[in-house]
């Protein structure tokens, strides 16, 4: 699981028909420090995210364990949304040790 930050949302017009009523959501994976890495990437949302979240996401086979692997194409997924900020900083405010 990776850290990121939902920063928008997909439209989609034709989508497999797995994913009809599932929310495409756009993520910002996100350093320790909350810092922007990499590139925006579109996440599947299995759990009710919405903009501006703080949440972990997954790639690869792991992402379609939600759902049913065989019925729904996703090769990233949103899988939880995190609580408040002070539990990942890494300036150890707030953080267990």
């Amino acid at each position: 699981m990776q850290l990121a930050r939902v920063i928008g949302t997909v439209v989609a017009t034709v989508k497999n028909d797995s994913l009809e009523g599932r929310k495409l959501l756009v993520v910002q994976s996100l350093d320790a420090n909350l810092q922007p890495q990499g590139k925006p990437l579109v996440a599947l949302d299995a759990i009710g995210a919405g903009t501006g979240e703080l949440v972990f996401w997954c790639r690869g086979k792991e992402a379609s364990f939600p759902f049913k692997r065989e019925d729904t194409p996703t090769d990233c997924t949103i899988v939880a949304i995190v609580d408040s900020e002070s539990h990942v900083t890494n300036n150890g405010k707030g953080r267990r040790k």
